[in-house]
């Protein structure tokens, strides 16, 4: 009993007993390994970076009600969803989150495949702050004009780079260069996995680069409840407006909320 009572003391201090472990000597030689579970998608990065797990992000789902193409959510509840086109400089884009943040609103991003190449740090950074990421196609181009192999691939493309680094395709589908999507990109969403695909009701017309006032201006002149809002990452004006149109939604009672929650 005693010279057990002594093998463990030495164990202990060599960092060697966990629980369970043999109480008559020192067969481990380190810590009792982990449950066996999925390791965690990475985030790529440049050569000799260390890759750090990327938090797991959302599958899209069938929201109950809605239709194939959705543009506001409901007209009864004090919120909306500013929604941003992902790409462009990642600096103007980590300034709109944290000044989203910092007011408390959280956004819905629908990021391109081949800026998530460029970045893969972004869809971090987003999760990070709790916003919602989808998925705007892998190349920005005019998906509606596309032959059916070509757009497919462009829906496919983007969701596999979301899946590569956060585990999942992203919660909303949104078509690039414009506001609806034809049948045919409806069906090919839906048979990449996503249920719906994210229009919007009001539109900022931020890529104009109309200056500061002016995004503010027309945002507050469209904006309801349930309203969709269409932004981009990549446009200093819209960095400079978003204060304003956080002040704006204050100022009528309504919430800065993701796409999901505003449609759930």
């Amino acid at each position: 009993m005693i010279e057990t009572d002594r093998r463990r003391a030495l164990c202990a201090g060599a960092g060697l007993l966990a629980a369970g472990a043999l109480t008559t000597g020192c067969a481990a030689t380190g810590p009792a390994p982990a449950p066996d579970r999925p390791p965690a998608p990475e985030s790529p990065g440049p050569p000799g970076t260390a890759h750090r797990p990327a938090p797991a992000a959302p599958a899209p789902r069938r929201i109950p009600g809605q239709p194939a193409q959705i543009t506001h959510g409901p007209r009864t509840r004090p919120q909306v969803a500013l929604t941003f086109h992902g790409q462009g400089d990642p600096a103007i884009a980590k300034a709109l989150l944290t000044e989203a943040e910092k007011a408390g609103a959280k956004v819905t991003v629908l990021a391109v495949g081949s800026w998530l190449d460029d970045h893969p740090d972004m869809a971090r950074r987003i999760l990070d702050g709790g916003h919602d990421l989808g998925n705007h196609t892998l190349h920005h181009l005019g998906i509606n004009d596309m032959p059916e192999a070509e757009a497919y691939a462009e829906i496919a493309g983007c969701a596999d780079r979301l899946r590569r680094l956060t585990g999942s395709i992203g919660t909303w589908f949104r078509p690039s260069r414009t506001p609806t999507a034809t049948p045919l990109v409806v069906r090919l969403a839906h048979r990449a996995g996503y249920p719906h695909v994210l229009g919007y009701d009001v539109d900022s017309l931020d890529f104009t680069s109309p200056g500061a006032p002016a995004v503010t201006r027309t945002i507050a002149g469209g904006i309801r409840e349930g309203s969709v809002v269409s932004l981009h990452f990549g446009y200093a004006d819209t960095v400079a407006a978003l204060p304003a149109v956080l002040e704006e939604l204050e100022r009528r009672g309504l919430r800065a909320v993701t796409t999901t929650e505003l449609l759930t």
